[in-house]
């Protein structure tokens, strides 16, 4: 076997693990996102109001509600794609409890209605 050949067939096998590895880094991150989503959403429903910005900010109330949560409590209960439910809930909850409470002393975005369209 000659030197050129080994050398290309090591280069397809580096390029299948480093194809492999990105695809499953983006796939992680893209579950981790859909869970803080799904997170942020359930914390939505539980604070009376909305949060601004719809999924995105039910995806950062999500994370950083993981990441509070944590804090607080520790990693408790069960997890998905590294995010413990249980304290990423409970953290979420009180991200959108602050956010709407600056909501409503008018720090931040204003929810738009029909009857506040100009």
């Amino acid at each position: 076997m000659s030197i050129g050949l080994l050398f290309i067939m090591l280069l397809i096998v580096a390029a299948l693990i480093l194809g492999i590895w990105a695809t499953f880094s983006v796939l992680g991150v893209l579950v981790t996102l859909a869970i803080a989503a799904l997170v942020g959403w359930i914390a939505d429903r539980v604070v009376p109001g909305r949060l601004p910005y719809g999924w995105a900010g039910a995806m950062v109330a999500g994370l950083l509600g993981s990441w509070i949560g944590s804090l607080l409590i520790g990693p408790v209960g069960p997890t998905i794609a590294r995010i413990p439910i249980i304290p990423a809930i409970l953290g979420a909850v009180i991200v959108a409890f602050v956010v709407q409470f600056l909501v409503k002393r008018g720090v931040g975005p204003h929810p738009r209605g029909p009857e506040t369209r100009a």
